[in-house]
């Protein structure tokens, strides 16, 4: 693979590869350098990419789990808000929808932040990145009915909670 190629395949995913390892870690820093241990795997691995499918999969799954070894080595904490990853437009709105809008937003991170770690990544690859079921599969190294499965109980939990929230204020 010359550098051209690996320019044109690799890089144009260096930004989801980041909202998905900030995702993962809650830190700027160490998120930017599992995207950079990334591009370093994959060049150095550049010899084997004609067996590769899906490029941007593949380096999804890269970064789940240099992340996911990340976290075992500094122990477990929890991620910060999705902010960096749900950013909405707001053209056309008032300041008030603006701000609801942005509370809705709010709530929704803190309620995916609450979900068990399967559900809130595939509920973020889906919801926020973006992607295929079958990319979901391949990133997560999980079969079809696991991410379904993992999908429907995070948004129902989700929109459980919105509802009690709604009716009763409670969280």
């Amino acid at each position: 693979m010359t550098l051209e190629a690996f320019q044109s395949m690799v890089f144009p995913v260096k930004n989801k590869l980041y909202r998905f390892a900030y995702r993962l870690l809650g830190n700027n820093e160490e998120a930017k350098d599992v995207v950079q241990e990334v591009f370093i795997k994959v060049w150095n691995g550049r010899d084997q990419l004609s067996e590769v499918e899906n490029m941007e999969a593949w380096c999804m799954r890269i970064t789940k789990n240099l992340s996911l070894d990340r976290l075992r080595q500094q122990q477990r904490r929890p991620t910060d808000s999705i902010d960096m990853g749900m950013h909405v437009s707001t053209n056309g709105l008032s300041p008030a929808e603006t701000t609801e809008l942005s509370e809705s937003m709010k709530r929704i991170a803190a309620l995916m932040n609450q979900l068990p770690e399967k559900q809130r990544q595939v509920m973020h690859l889906r919801d926020i990145e973006g992607y295929s079921y079958h990319e979901i599969c391949e990133i997560m190294e999980i079969d079809m009915s696991q991410v379904k499965v993992s999908l429907f109980r995070a948004r129902n939990a989700v929109r459980e909670k919105l509802q009690k929230i709604d009716a009763y204020g409670l969280a």
